[in-house]
C-alpha cells in the first residue's frame, strides 16, 4: 500500500471507527443534553472521516469513493489504533477513552496545518475547530467525575487506568510515520507526546485523578491488528451496505 493512502486511511479510521462507537449512544446518554453532545461529536468524526477517506480513495486511484471505503473494507484492512475500538462500557469509560484521544486528536489535527499536502492540511483546519470543541466537553467532564463524588472520582479513576494502555501507540512512531515526516506531510508523533503527556496530566490534575504509571503499551491497529471489538463492530456496521450492495438511496 503507498504511503500517503497508508496514512490517510489511519487518520481517516480513527475518526470513522470512534464516530461509529459515539454513534452507539444515540437514545441511551445519561441525560437528552449529553446524549446530544455525543451524537453531535458523532457526526462530526464521521464528517472527517467522509473527507479522509475520499481522499484515500483518490490516492487509490481504484474508483473507490468513501462508502466503498467504510463498508467494503475488512478488519484487517483498517488503520485505526486500537484505543478508539474499544468497547462504550459504562459512561466514564466512554467519556475517558474520548479524553485521551482528543488531546491527541487535537494535537495531531494542530501538527496537520504544516502539512505539505494541501488536501490534508485543508482537512486539518477544519477538523480542528470541531476538535477543540471535543476536547473541552471531554476534559470538563473528567474533572466533574473526578472531582465529585467518591463513586464517580473512583469509577473515572479505574475508566483511565484501564485505558492508559492503549495511549502508547497513538504517539510511538513506526517507519510509516517516519516516513510521512521526512517526506514532508506528516507529523512529528515525538514532539506530540511531550505536549500530550503534559496537557493530559494537567486535567488529571485538575480533576484529583492520579496519572497512570507508564507500562507496556498495546499496539498492532496501524498495522491492521486489531482487537475482537473491531469485527463486531464492523459486522453491525456494514451489514447493510454489504447485503444490499447495489441499492441506491
Amino acid at each position: 500500500m503507498e504511503a500517503k493512502l497508508e496514512y490517510t486511511l489511519r487518520i481517516a479510521d480513527n475518526a470513522l471507527i470512534l464516530g461509529q462507537r459515539l454513534g452507539e449512544w444515540c437514545g441511551h446518554g445519561p441525560a437528552l443534553e449529553e446524549d446530544i453532545a455525543l451524537t453531535n461529536i458523532s457526526l462530526d468524526l464521521i464528517g472527517q472521516a467522509r473527507s479522509l477517506l475520499t481522499y484515500a480513495g483518490e490516492l487509490e486511484g481504484n474508483g473507490r469513493d468513501e462508502d466503498k471505503m467504510a463498508f467494503f473494507r475488512d478488519a484487517h484492512d483498517f488503520r485505526n489504533v486500537l484505543l478508539v475500538e474499544q468497547k462504550n462500557g459504562h459512561f466514564g469509560d466512554t467519556i475517558a477513552r474520548q479524553f485521551l484521544f482528543d488531546h491527541f486528536s487535537w494535537l495531531f489535527y494542530d501538527a496537520l496545518l504544516k502539512s505539505n499536502d494541501d488536501t490534508l492540511r485543508a482537512i486539518a483546519e477544519k477538523s480542528i475547530k470541531e476538535v477543540t470543541y471535543h476536547r473541552r466537553h471531554s476534559s470538563e467532564w473528567i474533572i466533574r467525575l473526578g472531582d465529585g463524588t467518591e463513586e464517580s472520582h473512583a469509577k473515572i479513576q479505574e475508566s483511565i487506568n484501564e485505558l492508559w494502555a492503549f495511549t502508547g501507540e497513538m504517539y510511538t512512531p513506526d517507519k510509516l510515520d517516519q516516513q510521512a515526516l521526512a517526506d514532508g506531510y506528516g507529523v512529528d508523533l515525538v514532539q506530540l507526546s511531550e505536549y500530550w503527556k503534559q496537557n493530559v496530566a494537567g486535567v488529571l490534575r485538575q480533576a484529583t485523578l492520579n496519572v497512570p504509571e507508564d507500562g507496556w503499551m498495546q499496539k498492532g491497529g496501524k498495522k491492521g491488528i486489531h482487537s475482537e471489538h473491531l469485527g463486531y463492530m464492523l459486522a453491525e456496521m456494514q451489514h447493510i451496505p454489504r447485503t444490499y450492495p447495489d441499492a441506491q438511496w
